[in-house]
């Protein structure tokens, strides 16, 4: 079934190599596939017609750095914070110990609730990480349960040490650990910080899911500046994300890599810590991307406008720039380039804003702003 979505006032294509920003656009959709973009007067018939009203359309949200697979809250760990407290990290051992009592049943309609409430805001590609489990038999069902609802999954055993020594914990998670996560797990991911993962863990770890056949992502320089973000680009990861704190070798090192620097300003917004500063990436010609880093801990958000609006107010991004950032950015920390874009043979993943601009998702933040979704080419 082919579907045109026409009088577009205002569509975001994110294609390099035609227009980026069309106005009186139209957007064909056949089966789960962009067939058709351009000028309105020009649209090819389809068996369906959706009528955008001078609305703004532009690619499905890409939230690349997600932790849905969990269970408990930690509610009074932030009203803590907001009164004072110090974020360190040491809140997720909380988390372990209820993700471990759940039950798949709870975990799982945990992640769906998570999920439904991302689409709604226009996510449509999630990536979503294990790390609540912090054993063999618990990491392996996170990552088993992730995948009933995205193909991006990332195996973070070493998100941190749930007890014991970190050396012992470290060989536990390249061997029998990353052995029950391959069947499930796309990627590889560590915490490498201040309290977490020293360098040399964090590259036992993700060398070894490398040398699995993972790809790599890095947990990278949130509470201080360390080693992090240059293991990312020395490894050649995806993504580095989180980059709060870095030096000018940093920035260097990610101008000159192909790693992209994921930004995620819900961490920021809920732990009172200082912004990244994108403009400084930006201006170095680092790829940027923004997520919501979904977590109960220090970034309970699922909305990617919300990070949107934060990176334009917070972290010195032009709206373009942020939006971009929320769709191309984060199909390329996916490395994947059938998202992100709306051109014909891309995934018929976008949003129908109840605005007339892009411009208004950083200008009216707070508000719901997304009429319709399309995920596979199926409104939602």
């Amino acid at each position: 079934m082919s579907i045109l979505i026409d009088r577009i006032g205002e569509l975001v294509t994110n294609d390099a190599a035609g227009e980026e920003l069309m106005r009186d656009a139209a957007v064909v959709v056949d089966g789960d596939r962009i067939a058709w973009v351009g000028p309105a007067t020009q649209a090819p018939p389809a068996d369906e017609r959706i009528d955008a009203a001078g609305a703004a359309v532009l690619p499905g949200f890409v939230d690349s750095h997600a932790h849905l697979m969990f269970a408990g809250d930690r509610a009074a760990e932030f009203a803590a914070r907001m009164a004072g407290r110090p974020y360190t990290g040491g809140g997720i051992r909380t988390t372990v110990a209820a993700t471990r009592a759940a039950s798949d049943e709870e975990l799982r309609a945990g992640a769906a609730r998570l999920v439904a409430e991302a689409r709604r805001q226009g996510t449509t590609t999630i990536e979503i990480k294990s790390g609540y489990g912090l054993s063999v038999a618990d990491e392996a069902r996170s990552l088993r349960l992730a995948r009933e609802f995205t193909p991006e999954t990332t195996f973070l055993g070493a998100h941190v040490v749930p007890d014991g020594d970190a050396d012992s914990y470290v060989e536990l998670v390249t061997g029998p650990m990353l052995d029950a996560a391959l069947p499930y797990a796309k990627w590889v991911d560590v915490f490498c910080d201040r309290g977490a993962f020293t360098g040399d863990q964090a590259r036992a770890v993700v060398t070894a899911g490398a040398k699995a056949g993972l790809g790599v992502r890095v947990h990278a320089n949130q509470l201080e500046a360390g080693p992090g973000v240059r293991l990312a680009v020395e490894l050649g990861a995806a993504s580095a994300d989180h980059c709060t704190h870095l030096t000018d070798a940093d920035v260097d090192a990610l101008a000159a890599g192909s790693t992209v620097a994921t930004l995620l300003p819900g961490a920021e917004f809920s732990t009172r810590s200082p912004y990244p500063d994108a403009r400084r990436l930006i201006d170095a010609r680092v790829t940027v991307a923004l997520a919501t880093d979904c977590n109960p801990g220090s970034s309970y958000t699922s909305s990617m406008p919300f990070c949107i609006a934060l990176a334009v107010r917070e972290m010195r991004m032009t709206p373009a720039e942020a939006v971009w950032a929320a769709t191309a950015g984060g199909a390329r920390a996916l490395r994947r380039d059938d998202v992100g874009v709306l051109r014909p043979g891309a995934r018929a993943d976008l949003t129908v804003l109840d605005a007339p601009s892009h411009l208004h998702l950083a200008y009216r933040p707070g508000v719901p702003l997304v009429r319709t979704v399309l995920h596979n080419g199926v409104p939602l």
